[in-house]
Order: structure tokens, then sequence, then C-alpha cells
């Protein structure tokens, strides 16, 4: 049963407060979002469990003051920091990967998947697995492993609610029980600092600018991708899973405002967008309170103090992330697509290489091996350290041009 069809008797099921929730990864920018959304609705929500990469500081402060039962840091050379910042809480403490695997599988009604990058695809796939209402962040895991992800939540009943604001915009506007009369999706993009910038200007600029997104406060990977549209790329892939769609039917319009989230066209020419303020709380919040919705201190949306939204095609030779994430997703390449862009985007923002070099580096990787279909869970993770490994082989010798 796909989340939008849903009997009065399961919406009463879902709508029953307070839910617990598992925030994997709740110290990063999703986190710490769907945490202040938390804290402002105590009566909603009970946390089971709080994951985070080593920031023990915040991770703690945030187990304490919204009494969780369990908080994990994926770094094991913090857990006796954890620990003892801990001590006398009653609050358990875990650490490692087994530590994330062991949150995931707590019995919480919703997880907040938002860990970044592939490192989350093992708890998010656990979560799935025992058939949680799954909040998805994290697209790097449904990138590499759409297959096995949609086919253990069609196994265990789990339900999927995307987080990233163009799926949860299309997932309020997208008719799944009358799908034929879908023509197309347009996920939309703001075009990054660097949507007006020359070749010449890309190959000069800096870690800062990379990381100054013109509309949305985000960490330093996603502000990255964003810059070079590998996140758009990323987000291609995630929608062909999500909605079952044909990367032929998944359109990407550059909307520089990022007031309209995404839109949905239907054969009869009606398109359906959701519009809101560029603010992460609202699809966090339509995602936690779903099927009902829940206030937020998001700034309204002034459409007449806007004045106006425009609109234009992504260049395929600035950004030539689109591309390769069409070529990926039709050859079975995304796990060596998200491998390489994740080593490509570490390796700038330690400038080694320059911005231009990141999609040129991935297009690299991706030509060296070939595509993995129907892959297992060990298939998909050895891959992806092979794909690693022949990266940062590569990175001692890359030339940048």
């Amino acid at each position: 049963m796909h989340p939008n069809n849903i009997s009065a008797e399961l919406k009463a099921v879902c709508s029953q407060s307070p839910r617990s929730i598992s925030v994997m990864g709740s110290t990063g920018s999703i986190g710490t979002n769907t945490i202040d959304l938390i804290a402002r609705n105590p009566d909603l929500f009970r946390v089971e469990a709080l994951t985070a990469n080593r920031n023990v500081d915040l991770l703690a402060k945030q187990a304490i003051a919204l009494n969780a039962k369990m908080a994990v840091v994926a770094d094991p050379e913090s857990y006796e920091s954890l620990k003892n910042t801990l001590a006398g809480t009653g609050i358990e403490v875990a650490a490692g990967p087994e530590g994330l695997l062991e949150a995931a599988e707590r019995p919480s009604d919703l997880v907040m998947a938002a860990i970044v990058g592939f490192a989350g695809l093992a708890p998010t796939l656990a979560a799935i697995k025992r058939g949680a209402t799954l909040l998805l962040a994290n697209k790097e895991a449904l990138v590499c492993a759409g297959d096995l992800m949609m086919a253990a939540a069609q196994q265990s009943k789990a339900r999927i609610l995307p987080v990233d604001s163009e799926h949860n915009a299309i997932f309020q506007v997208f008719d799944f029980e009358r799908k034929s009369g879908i023509e197309h999706i347009t996920l939309t993009a703001s075009g990054g600092p660097f949507r007006l910038f020359s070749q010449d200007q890309m190959k000069h600029v800096t870690r800062e600018e990379a990381l100054a997104h013109p509309n949305w406060v985000m960490g330093e990977k996603i502000s990255v991708d964003s810059a070079s549209m590998m996140n758009k790329g990323l987000e291609l892939i995630e929608a062909a899973y999500l909605f079952g769609l044909p990367e032929n039917q998944i359109k990407v319009l550059i909307h520089p405002q990022s007031i309209i989230h995404s839109m949905v066209s239907y054969v009869d020419g009606s398109v359906l967008a959701q519009l809101g303020s560029p603010d992460m709380r609202t699809p966090i919040a339509y995602a936690l309170a779903w099927p009902e919705r829940i206030k937020t201190p998001v700034a309204p949306l002034d459409l007449a103090r806007i004045g106006q939204l425009t609109f234009e095609e992504p260049d395929p030779e600035r950004f030539p992330a689109l591309d390769l994430a069409r070529i990926a997703l039709n050859e079975h390449k995304t796990v060596i697509f998200n491998a390489a862009n994740e080593v490509a985007v570490e390796a700038f923002l330690s400038e080694k290489i320059n911005f231009i070099s990141i999609a040129r580096f991935v297009a690299e990787a991706m030509g060296s091996f070939p595509g993995l279909e129907e892959a297992s869970l060990v298939e998909i993770m050895d891959l992806d350290k092979e794909v690693r490994y022949w990266c940062y082989e590569a990175l001692k010798t890359y030339l940048v041009n």
C-alpha cells in the first residue's frame, strides 16, 4: 500500500500521539531542524534514539533535553566521551556501525534517516526491514540501493516519506492511484551560487564560495553538491525509485527563487506544484506529522513581495552532473556515481582539486567500472569500497585542469 492510499483505520493509527521517533543524524542540518520541530511539539513525539557522527556535545544536549532512551555516536573513538557526558542520566549509549544499526532497529514508529552519504545505507535499510515509517532525507542510500530498499519496503510494508524538499513537494501532488495520467515530473533547482558563471570562472571558485548557497542553509557536502548540481542528479535518481518513473519522465528546471519546490504535469495539461518559503522545516514537518499537518515557525510565503518567479533550462556544459546522473541510472552505475562524487567533494573541500574537476572525476570513475544490476547489500558495499579505493589512488596523480 502506498502512503497516499490509506484507509481511515490506518490514518487513525498514524495520527496517534505521542508517536515514538528515532533521529539518525540528529546533529546535522536536517537533524537539528527535526529536533527543533520535535521540541516545539512535545505532546506529539517521544524520542527513542538519537545518533550523530562525532558531535558528542550537541548529541548529549539533545538527548537530555528530549529525554531520549538511547544516544549513539558513529565514531567509536568518541564513545567514552559520550558515555561520560551522559553518565547518571539513564540514557543508553552505543557507538560505531553496530550502534547505528541498533538505533535503527529499536521499536520506534518513525525513523528520520538523515545520516549524510553512503554511511546511512545500512541503518536506513534496517529501519525499512522492520517496517518503520521512514522519513527519508538520506538520498544517497536510495541512489545506491533503490531496488533493494523499495523491495524491502514492499515486503515489510514500511512507508517511505520523502523529506527532500523536491520529492516531498512531488509526493504532496502526485496521484498514485491514477499514475497513468502523469506525463512527467519536474524537479526544480536554484542553480546554486554559480548559475551564471563561465567555465573559466568556475575553475577558480573557492571552497567558501561553493558553501555559500543563495537560498538554503545546509551542510558542507550538500552545499557543494548543490553548487555543482550533483545534488539534483542524486535527486533525479532518487525520484525514479520513489515514484517509479523512467528518467525520461523526470525533468529538471532552474528556478532561482526556490519557491516552487517541484511540479507534476498531467496528460490533460494540468500542472500541480507545491510552493513554500525555502525552509527545510516545511517538508520535515509534513513528513513528521503525515497524514496530518503541524504548525511550523516558517515565514509565510509572500508572493506579492517576491514579485516574480523565473525559470530556465539547466546548461549541460556548466552542469554536466545531470547527464552523468541519467547515464548512471540507465547503466546501473549509481553506486559508482555516488562514491566518486563523495570522494571528489571531499577532495574539493580539502583543496586538492578544483570545482569543475568534481564532475570530470566522477565521469572518469564511471568509465572505469561496469554497472551493477540486481545487487545484494554486500555486493553494493563491496563495489562502493572498490570505487573509493580507485578514487583515492587516482587522486594521488590527478591532474587538475
